[in-house]
C-alpha cells in the first residue's frame, strides 16, 4: 500500500542518526542510507541534512514525515477493513427468494436464534418461480445462491440436494374469490364434485401422487388438470381465469388477490425445508448446523 522507504524515512528522522535506525530496523547503515536517497530521488527534493552529529529534517521532510505518518496509518486501516469486509463476505449467507418460495420463514427463524453475535450474515437473492428459471436457480445451488426455503416433496431434490426439514405445511384448496366454493370455512370431498381440479402432474412428489390416486379412485365426478412440476404465479392466473380449484399450501394464501385459499377435510402434508448443495461451503454447513441444534434442541452449539 507505500513504499518500504517511508518506514524507513520515519525511523531516521525519529532517532536523528542512520546509526540508530538501522538497529531499530534490523538493517546496515548503509541499507538505511541507501532508501533515504532512494526516497530524494523519488520525491526529487533534498529531505534531510547528513551531518557528523546525525540526520537533521529539511522543511520538506518535516512536511512529509508529518503526512507519511497518516499516509501509514490510512493504509493500515484500509487493509483492516478489507479483511474485515472479506471475512463478513465468506460468512454470508445467500438466501434464495422468490414469489411462491419467500425467504421469509426462514429469516424469521434464524431472528430466533442469532442474538447478533453469531458469525452470519444474510443475503437475499432472488429468482423466478417458472420451470426454466428454477431449474437455473437449482442449477446455481452452492455457486451463486446457498440455500432456499420451500415445499421440498421432490424426489428428485432429495437425491441432488440435502434438505433440512422444517415443519410440514397442510395442503389446502385454492379457489378463484367469485367461486361458488369461495366462502366455506372447510371443504369435504363433496364439495368438489363436478370441479376441475388443477394439480401437479403425476411423477415427482409422492404426497400429490398419492393425492391423485385417491381423486382417481374414489372421486371420479372431480376432473383432473396438470400443472408442471413448479408451480409460478401464471398457475394461479390460470385457476382463477377458468374457474377451476387448485392445491395450493397456507404460505401462499396472499399470493394472488383474486384466489381464496380453504381448509380441507383430508390429511395430506407437504414436507417444507431448507435446500442447499450436496457439498456446501464451511458457512452454510455451519449456518445449517446452527439451524439445526437450535431444531433438535433449542440450543445453539458452534465453535
Amino acid at each position: 500500500m507505500y513504499i518500504r522507504e517511508l518506514t524507513t524515512f520515519i525511523k531516521v528522522a525519529e532517532q536523528g542518526s542512520f546509526l540508530k535506525a538501522s538497529k531499530e530496523l534490523y538493517l546496515t547503515p548503509a541499507s538505511v542510507m541507501n532508501q533515504i536517497n532512494k526516497l530524494e530521488s523519488l520525491v526529487g527534493v533534498k529531505l534531510m541534512e547528513r551531518t557528523n552529529q546525525g540526520a537533521q529534517l529539511t522543511a520538506a521532510g518535516r512536511s512529509l514525515c508529518k503526512d507519511a505518518k497518516k499516509i501509514i496509518k490510512q493504509s493500515e486501516q484500509a487493509i483492516l477493513r478489507a479483511h474485515q469486509i472479506a471475512k463478513k463476505e465468506q460468512q454470508a449467507i445467500r438466501i434464495g427468494t422468490s414469489i411462491l418460495r419467500p425467504c421469509k420463514p426462514l429469516v424469521d427463524l434464524w431472528s430466533k436464534i442469532d442474538d447478533g453475535t453469531l458469525p452470519v450474515t444474510i443475503r437475499m437473492i432472488p429468482f423466478d418461480d417458472d420451470p426454466a428459471s428454477m431449474e437455473v436457480m437449482l442449477d446455481s445451488l452452492g455457486r451463486e445462491i446457498d440455500c432456499f426455503a420451500g415445499p421440498c416433496d421432490s424426489l428428485t431434490w432429495n437425491e441432488r440436494y440435502n434438505i433440512l426439514p422444517l415443519a410440514p405445511l397442510d395442503c389446502r384448496i385454492a379457489v378463484p374469490r367469485k367461486h361458488r366454493l369461495s366462502k366455506k370455512d372447510l371443504l369435504l370431498w363433496s364439495d368438489l364434485d363436478g370441479e376441475t381440479f388443477m394439480l401437479v402432474k403425476r411423477g415427482d412428489s409422492p404426497v400429490l401422487n398419492r393425492m391423485r390416486d385417491e381423486i382417481e379412485a374414489k372421486h371420479p365426478q372431480i376432473t383432473l388438470l396438470d400443472t408442471p412440476h413448479f408451480y409460478d404465479i401464471n398457475v394461479f392466473n390460470d385457476c382463477v381465469q377458468m374457474g377451476c380449484v387448485m392445491e395450493t399450501l397456507e404460505i401462499w394464501k396472499d399470493v394472488h388477490p383474486s384466489i381464496v385459499t380453504i381448509p380441507m377435510a383430508w390429511d395430506y402434508k407437504m414436507p417444507y425445508g431448507i435446500v442447499y448443495a450436496k457439498k456446501p461451503s464451511d458457512p452454510t454447513k455451519a449456518f445449517i448446523q446452527i439451524l439445526q441444534d437450535w431444531l433438535c434442541t433449542g440450543q445453539i452449539e458452534y465453535s
